[in-house]
């Protein structure tokens, strides 16, 4: 095999010569810039056939000669050629893949590129006469003569989707722009409004179909009552009913799900370690006090036990003081948990233990760590609710103080509630047992057995006219489906 050298100043040219000089069937092996000029190593196609058919492996005189023909050969070529073509016995196609491989390489490391990889090179076999398994193609841009270098686009990865299967390329993921998200918040807009329009359209359907529905729907809302209450309601209602009985039955059915404490069950003939909780200024130590008067009442005051946790609000130890001194009772002040579990052994013996405590909004933070300081065993917490507070605020406190762990309920301030359905409405959510009512400030005359009949009934009474009760035209708004997340009516009982 004549393997030979040609240099030019450039590529185009030392090619053109290798052609003029070995023919259309010259085979470039190498090239490179020296500083001579651009060297091309090429050899003919038919120099490279006729060694491929001499190595064939059924001849084995021609197999010594091999090692003669590659000594020959090296010795003809540059040692940086012959380093890199350590056998020249491959097959063209094999020949021609090392040369792309080695051209990209020199190409990568001319533009500075951090090197990637490379594709392990097929080499010659010890006995030439073994070919080898054509390569896979690899896809890299090829230089011929002067042409600029052609740079391929990457490949695009399969993408895993979520069935451990491997989906087509795709187009990455365009993100989400301003324009988008100001058409989404459009959408839900317009979805909104949509689906208020269906609801107003369905209940003025209702209300032509069924107009008592319709009215009690209307009393119930103006009685303060939530829409997630009334409409759980009505969707129970007996279709046959009148209009007087729809309403007793919507009356019966609040009085039946009303969890109120039965005779003999309240909190003075229950005894034992009572602590009021609640906000700020609903009447805890006046509800304490009518507590301590009830049980000094029927037991005598040797029965009674007061401790106060109050040492926040100016004198908030002097008026439950004030109190036990007018009942003949002792009023004690601890500090921590420690003090209170003191105490609470020194008081013992006694049928009632009250314990007062700070008043703590909702939403304050110092609400959990109240909490925990009455977390023991025997120690039953009450929580005092105002009645005339927005339902909104009662539904939040009664979360706050955690409903579920609760003794039971005291509404305080009834006698000035405007009306009575909110804190109703949120004590059957809750699904908490109402305790006591207190209507008034004297000690202990205003105070009650719970009666849930009544309460229902004083709720449902109220004629006065309001600014905040919705008119027929706006009853639409309310009737949509039920199911909202804050309702928690599936287990109201009718």
């Amino acid at each position: 095999m004549n393997i030979q050298r040609f240099i030019a100043p450039t590529s185009r040219e030392a090619m053109a010569r290798a052609r003029r000089q070995i023919g259309d069937s010259a085979v470039i092996l190498s090239t490179r810039q020296t500083a001579e000029g651009f060297e091309v190593m090429a050899a003919a196609e038919e120099s490279l056939a006729s060694i491929a058919q001499a190595a064939q492996p059924g001849m084995a005189a021609a197999a010594p000669a091999a090692p003669a023909a590659r000594k020959e050969v090296f010795a003809n070529t540059q040692t940086s050629v012959a380093n890199d073509t350590e056998a020249m016995a491959m097959s063209t196609l094999s020949f021609q893949d090392y040369v792309r491989e080695r051209m990209l390489r020199k190409r990568r490391e001319s533009l500075g590129a951090a090197a990637e990889p490379e594709a392990p090179v097929a080499k010659a076999m010890p006995q030439p006469a073994m070919r080898m398994a054509d390569p896979e193609p690899i896809v890299v841009p090829v230089q011929r003569y002067n042409e600029p270098p052609q740079i391929s686009a990457p490949r695009a990865q399969p993408i895993r989707t979520r069935d451990s299967g491997f989906a087509d390329s795709q187009p990455p993921t365009r993100f989400a722009t301003q324009d988008d998200q100001r058409m989404a918040v459009e959408l839900n807009a317009l979805k909104d409004m949509i689906e208020e329009r269906f609801n107003t359209l369905a209940w003025l359907g209702s209300s032509k179909n069924n107009p008592i529905q319709s009215s009690l729907m209307h009393k119930l809302i103006r009685a303060g009552y939530s829409p997630a209450m009334a409409r759980a309601l009505l969707e129970r209602l007996p279709a046959e009913a009148g209009a007087g009985e729809a309403l007793r039955w919507l009356m019966d059915a609040i009085t039946r799900n009303l969890r109120v404490a039965g005779n003999g069950a309240g909190l003075a003939d229950e005894g034992g370690v009572v602590a009021l909780v609640g906000a700020t200024g609903v009447g805890k130590t006046t509800t304490a006090a009518k507590l301590a008067a009830q049980c000094v009442k029927q037991y005598g005051a040797g029965s009674v036990g007061l401790v106060t946790l109050d040492s926040y609000r100016v004198s908030g130890y002097e008026q439950l003081r004030s109190f036990g001194r007018m009942l003949g009772v002792v009023a004690h002040l601890a500090h921590d948990r420690a003090a209170l579990k003191d105490m609470l052994g020194l008081l013992a013996g006694k049928r009632l233990v009250i314990i007062d405590t700070a008043g703590l909004g909702q939403r304050d933070q110092r609400v959990q760590d109240m909490l925990d300081v009455l977390e023991m065993p025997t120690l039953k917490k009450v929580l005092v609710l105002n009645a005339g507070s927005q339902g909104d605020t009662i539904d939040e406190t009664l979360s706050a103080f955690k409903a579920d762990k609760l003794h039971g309920v005291v509404l305080s301030k009834v006698d000035e509630a405007v009306k009575l359905g909110p804190a109703i409405d949120a004590l059957v959510r809750h699904h908490v047992t109402l305790r006591g009512v207190a209507n008034g400030q004297r000690v202990p005359e205003d105070w009650q057995q719970p009666d849930a009949g009544a309460l229902v009934k004083m709720s449902m009474g109220s004629a006065n006219k309001s600014a905040f009760d919705p008119a027929n035209t706006d009853m639409g708004f309310y009737f949509a489906q039920s199911g909202g997340r804050n309702a928690n009516l599936g287990g109201l009982h009718v």
